[in-house]
């Protein structure tokens, strides 16, 4: 019996139901060209090869990767030994499609490092601690709506699928959790000239937001530059949609050019 370790955030999904649940959401059909990050022991990976020609999966612990090599023909199951945060997802056959229970103390950082790949992906399904996946797919002047928010919903449409308890999982994890699907929107929707500008746009209005936007965007807007763009800069960085904070992106970059 493996033992889940915590350095690498293991809870194992057990629940044969949300595992089917699951599989309906996904719908994988043979030919897709799938990777799962975190197998672990094998929740979907098994549902998974059972529609699936093969399956790419990606796997930092030794012991889960021996019992994969042991379980699996290698034909079928393709074992990436490694961290899935420095793992280069262009290596893959395209178009590609992601799924995996994340480890929720990096779930963060692996959602920016598959957004970097976008382009590649047709779409995603992670389970996620629920109030990250809250966090994803809130709507402006929400508790809820961050930097998350924005940075992903800029590139990506997202819908949360299924709530999944505690007891789901062994062990049981102290917080609920949630399988949110992520599909790439279509580059000629994505309206942003400078992505890396629209990063620190975000970064620094949600920084301190609590404050309004004339105080944590002074170093990029003036009085001016807030008339110019019609945003009342007494607002704080949660009540700009989406489409805002893309609307200074873009106003800041032309001012550079």
């Amino acid at each position: 019996m493996h033992k889940a370790k915590k350095k690498f955030g293991q809870n194992f999904l057990v629940d044969e139901q949300i595992i089917a649940d699951i599989i309906s959401a996904i719908r994988p059909e043979p030919e897709d060209s799938m990777v799962e990050i975190g197998p672990g022991l094998g929740a979907l990976t098994r549902p998974l090869l059972k529609k699936l020609k093969h399956l790419h999966v990606v796997e930092i612990d030794r012991d889960i990767i021996a019992r994969l090599e042991n379980d699996y023909p290698k034909n079928k199951l393709i074992i990436h030994a490694g961290d899935a945060l420095e793992f280069d997802l262009a290596n893959l056959p395209t178009p590609l499609r992601i799924v995996g229970n994340l480890p929720y103390n990096i779930s963060s950082p692996l959602l920016f490092h598959f957004a970097a790949y976008a382009e590649r992906i047709t779409d995603m399904h992670f389970m996620l601690q629920n109030e990250v996946v809250e966090r994803m797919v809130a709507e402006p002047s929400t508790s809820e709506y961050g930097r998350l928010s924005v940075m992903l919903q800029y590139r990506f449409h997202m819908e949360k699928l299924l709530d999944v308890p505690p007891e789901s999982f062994r062990p049981a994890p102290k917080v609920d959790s949630a399988i949110v699907r992520m599909i790439p929107l279509p580059v000629s929707e994505i309206t942003v000239r400078n992505e890396k500008l629209l990063a620190a746009i975000v970064r620094t209005a949600f920084g301190q937001r609590r404050k309004t936007l004339r105080n944590t965007l002074r170093s990029y807007l003036d009085e001016m530059d807030f008339e110019k763009l019609g945003i009342n800069p007494q607002l704080r960085a949660e009540n700009l949609a989406v489409a805002d904070f893309i609307k200074v992106a873009n106003y800041l970059d032309e001012l550079a050019q």
